[in-house]
């Protein structure tokens, strides 16, 4: 009986690492957005870090307990092709498959934008 629940741990484990992998992070920089400047209030602002999005084909993945982003993806002269909000409890958004090429992406929260680029 215990080997089965070994060789069932082990299996899962194998399937959990190969999605893994099919799986790419997005590399995202942080900016002002629309050129305005964190403010401080006359205290030193923590700086926010770059959220971990995962691309799966036409999925974008997102971590869980993340803010409410504005999600724009933009083409290579700077027209947003698509845009929609990202709820702090949505973790997948399926982009559509009529897009193809490299895209800029954007998460936008607050004041802060976050950009990358992806490849559809």
């Amino acid at each position: 009986m215990h080997m089965k629940k070994l060789l069932f741990a082990i299996l899962t484990a194998f399937l959990l690492c190969t999605t893994v992998v099919a799986m790419d992070l997005i590399p995202l920089t942080i900016c002002p957005y629309e050129n305005e400047q964190p403010g401080t209030n006359g205290f030193p602002k923590t700086p926010m870090l770059a959220p971990k999005v995962y691309i799966d084909d036409y999925t974008l993945l997102f971590e869980v307990n993340h803010p409410e982003y504005v999600l724009n993806i933009k083409d290579e002269n700077d027209n947003v092709v698509y845009s929609t909000v990202v709820s702090s409890t949505q973790t997948q958004v399926v982009l559509p498959s009529t897009l193809s090429g490299t895209y800029e992406i954007q998460l936008v929260v607050n004041n802060l934008q976050f950009k990358g680029w992806i490849n559809l």
